[in-house]
């Protein structure tokens, strides 16, 4: 009774400081294009419709998303408000959930002290801790994912009917609601990860079992619920768009996301660092573990490599894909630290590289803290040859002159959980932990905005200066959904009829040559804007090397540059109705 007392108090303790590290400043800076404006904009969308039953963005059905995380985004904006912090506070709370979970399956694994050292690297790690800062769907996606392979542990070891079919239920649950969060690709990584794990385990037998069945059969309940409503009220092609949207990251490179075979391996060296160096001395440490342990081990370095593998074959590369790594990857990296025997200790190779790496990130923090005394060399250098990028470097950012000490913090923290490997000091890796981990929160809240405002910022006050007038706004030759959420665009802004006429004329001749009817939505609206009847001031945003485009309209006037980006009017004709 005591042992559970015990655990509940750690458990809630562990809840109480994730609250503390990941709940507090996350609204001080605006969403970012793509991904984070893009879903808090579907759940202002939702807030402001009333419509809750389906996704939309700019109030068009949105068909790249399943709605769950959507929907927690729009209860967080109906109690927050509409605002940064209300579209950030759901992976905050992830951030709980996780970390509570991460300890209670790491005490069930090993020992309470094996929940805490995993709950500890997890947190201290830069790519985790900064996506529950964020406000895209990964963190629960993933969360649920790794609740789901839990729940397929405990029934495949269980031995009673009724265990087993808890399990089951939980583990097809937990899969559903993967899918309703991001889609089908959860079924796809499950699947394969399943049959590479039975496998390995010797249990292929498992998948014709009345369990399996359960668990298959709760899986397609969920995760087909939504799908079968949409489906119910006629909305067979949003369905049918959003599984070949689906299949086209699968196969094609995404709004430009490429990259080599090798891009994700990089990503989460160098992201999870230093905990990806832990599981590389981990990996082969297992000797001590019994075969329970050994079990849930080849589960989890399953998934891992699945998700490795298949986001390193598929040509859409974007850094968060392979962010389902991170809960094995801190797994075995967790083994090597907490058990007794076996330790693990850097090597002659192992040990330069990671100094090497050390080095080079705690360099590029300390250059990042000079980087307005910097800013004139690389500009005069001519290293950067991208004309936007010079100049969006050249915006003026205010930056306090000490946040070249994260570097430092970073480099200390390094060396300290080093010393603690070789030296079998754990209080020493706490330590290190806890320095990395202060460096993370820091950064985040020190240098996030300051790269915010190199990079949207002039456009992001632009949005808000439009949202307190009555006006149209739209940009021009590059994609964004930041002037959806922060002009605050209403479904009102389509009911004028020659606009409304305008668009379905276009939308059908791009339907005809092949195009997506709801993606070319605001394509139409913009050349409705640039050559139609308005009756109210159109505002356009272009980057400046592309301004030329925009003067093809002779009735369109520039207001001023600024930090890459041109701002250009339109004043409606005095004939018009």
């Amino acid at each position: 009774m005591q042992v559970i007392k015990n655990n509940w108090v750690l458990g809630s303790l562990i809840a109480l400081i994730a609250a503390v590290i990941f709940i507090p400043f996350i609204g001080n800076c605006p969403l970012f294009d793509w991904d984070e404006v893009n879903f808090a904009e579907c759940a202002r969308e939702m807030v402001v419709s009333g419509n809750y039953s389906r996704v939309q963005l700019n109030y068009q059905p949105f068909w790249e998303k399943p709605p769950f995380f959507i929907w927690l985004q729009a209860i967080s904006m109906n109690v927050f408000g509409v605002n940064e912090f209300a579209a950030r506070f759901p992976n905050a709370l992830c951030s709980i959930l996780s970390l509570v979970a991460l300890f209670h399956v790491g005490k069930e694994y090993h020992s309470p002290r094996f929940g805490i050292i995993w709950v500890i690297i997890y947190v201290s790690t830069l790519l985790p801790h900064f996506y529950f800062k964020s406000g895209i769907i990964d963190p629960w996606f993933n969360l649920f994912i790794f609740l789901s392979f839990y729940q397929c542990i405990l029934f495949f070891q269980s031995a009673s009917t009724k265990n087993t079919f808890l399990h089951t239920s939980l583990a097809g649950l937990f899969l559903g609601l993967a899918v309703l969060t991001k889609g089908p690709a959860a079924l796809l990584i499950v699947a394969l990860t399943l049959l590479v794990f039975l496998i390995w385990n010797k249990q292929v037998k498992l998948l014709f079992t009345l369990r399996f069945v359960i668990f298959i059969l709760t899986t397609l309940i969920v995760s087909g619920s939504w799908f079968l409503i949409e489906w119910l009220k006629g909305n067979e092609q949003i369905i049918r768009e959003f599984i070949e949207y689906q299949v086209r990251l699968l196969e094609t490179e995404d709004s430009g996301h490429s990259g080599s075979y090798a891009y994700h391996v990089i990503v989460l060296l160098l992201g999870c660092f230093p905990a990806s160096f832990l599981f590389i001395l981990s990996y082969l440490k297992y000797n001590t573990l019994n075969d329970t342990q050994r079990s849930y081990r080849k589960m989890f370095l399953s998934l891992f490599w699945v998700v490795l593998i298949i986001f390193s074959i598929v040509q859409t590369k974007i850094i968060h894909y392979s962010s389902l790594c991170y809960f094995p990857l801190s797994f075995v990296a967790t083994i090597g630290i907490a058990q007794q025997q076996n330790s693990i200790k850097f090597g002659k190779l192992t040990g330069p590289f990671y100094f090497l790496i050390s080095i080079v990130i705690s360099i590029a923090f300390i250059a990042l803290g000079f980087t307005e005394q910097l800013k004139p060399l690389i500009i005069n250098s001519g290293i950067i040859k991208d004309e936007f990028a010079v100049d969006a470097i050249s915006s003026n950012v205010n930056w306090n002159g000490f946040e070249f000490l994260l570097g430092f913090l970073f480099l200390t923290g390094c060396l300290l959980i080093f010393y603690a490997i070789q030296k079998q000091k754990i209080k020493l890796f706490y330590l290190g932990a806890f320095i990395n981990t202060l460096f993370i929160s820091t950064a985040i809240l020190l240098i996030v905005p300051k790269i915010e405002g190199y990079t949207q910022h002039a456009t992001i006050d632009f949005y808000k200066a439009c949202a307190k007038q009555n006006c149209y706004i739209e940009t021009r030759g590059f994609k964004s959904y930041a002037y959806l959420f922060y002009s605050q665009r209403k479904p009102g802004d389509y009911t004028n009829p020659d606009q409304i006429l305008s668009i379905n004329k276009t939308l059908d001749q791009m339907e005809k040559e092949g195009n997506s009817r709801v993606k070319s939505y605001a394509l139409a609206n913009l050349l409705w804007l640039e050559n139609g009847k308005i009756d109210k001031p159109a505002y356009f945003v272009a980057k400046t090397i592309h301004e030329k485009d925009v003067y093809l309209n002779k009735n369109i006037a520039k207001l001023y540059d600024l930090n890459g980006y041109s701002f250009f009017v339109r004043i409606p004709d005095k004939t018009a109705k």
